[in-house]
């Protein structure tokens, strides 16, 4: 039996938006094996609302055609359901799909999901928004924020906002509290939580990260001097980045964040105001999705 794959395309995403993408997914994908529609979104949240939708009428598959945002957006209209989150990744980083072993070629990855396999792996929510990728407050939080209300998107986009916000930027104080006795405050340059391993672009802000072990990796990165940031660069691009000086890293299934004063998060890229008080948690495999079917590492 055939099954039922809807591809919600967000037409705006990182730089293969002038990439052909729909031929690819109209020429490639195997019709013995998928009855398949294809959709642009029209506005934010609009995936989530369709995802939603196909979920309900029972669909095998809803593939986000975009970047962590629109998987973000797919992924909440599936939660709860027993239909697939793909992903055929265009967007700027790609945190999940990177993770997950899909192929950063749209061509690659829409012929891989004529082999792939369905898994359930973990969520997060941060103050009760949930998240596929990571999350976090502090200067990747501002960042986030920054570049959502520029003009163009990509890499280089993003690199821009980093140097613009590092000039200002002042680090805040928080509290950390876990369900497994973590308990302290620090002064910190990012507090980020993570289900999957990286930011995106080969990121690894957590290396040890699992999207199946039921639980969030917290990277606390501490004040840092400038001769620090080459090492802790190539360290965050290798793996290593747990292994720095100024860098702390600890498992978590719920976690309270306290700050000072109210002020920008992130989930998945997406950024968003919160309070002096944030709750974070894990959903164990919580969400099913679509993955190559040679993939061993989740």
């Amino acid at each position: 039996m055939k099954k039922k794959a809807a591809f919600l395309f967000n037409p705006i995403s990182g730089p293969y938006r002038l990439i052909p993408v729909k031929p690819m997914i109209e020429r490639f994908v195997n019709r013995d094996l998928y009855d398949f529609t294809i959709i642009d979104t029209e506005y934010q949240y609009h995936a989530r609302k369709l995802a939603a939708e196909f979920a309900s009428k029972n669909y095998d598959v809803v593939f986000a055609v975009g970047g962590d945002g629109t998987v973000n957006e797919v992924g909440n209209g599936l939660i709860g359901s027993n239909t697939a989150l793909g992903i055929i990744p265009c967007g700027s980083g790609n945190g999940l799909a990177r993770h997950l072993g899909i192929s950063m070629d749209p061509f690659k990855a829409i012929k891989w999901l004529n082999k792939s396999k369905v898994v359930n792996i973990d969520y997060g929510k941060i103050a009760g928004h949930p998240f596929f990728c990571t999350c976090g407050v502090g200067f990747d939080a501002t960042v986030s924020e920054s570049f959502a209300k520029a003009g163009s998107r990509g890499v280089v986009t993003y690199l821009e906002n980093v140097l613009k916000e590092m000039i200002t930027y002042k680090i805040e104080e928080y509290h950390l509290s876990s369900n497994y006795g973590f308990d302290e405050t620090v002064d910190a340059f990012i507090v980020n939580c993570a289900n999957a391993d990286q930011w995106g672009n080969n990121a690894y802000i957590a290396p040890n990260a699992s999207v199946q072990d039921g639980e969030l990796d917290i990277t606390v990165i501490h004040p840092f001097a400038a001769v620090d940031i080459p090492l802790m660069a190539l360290q965050l691009f290798n793996k290593q980045l747990d292994k720095s000086r100024n860098v702390t890293v600890h498992k978590f299934k719920k976690l309270t964040i306290t700050r000072k004063s109210e002020g920008a998060a992130h989930f998945d890229g997406e950024p968003i105001m919160l309070g002096t008080k944030i709750d974070i948690e894990v959903v164990p495999l919580g969400i099913k999705v679509l993955i190559p079917d040679k993939n061993r590492y989740l």
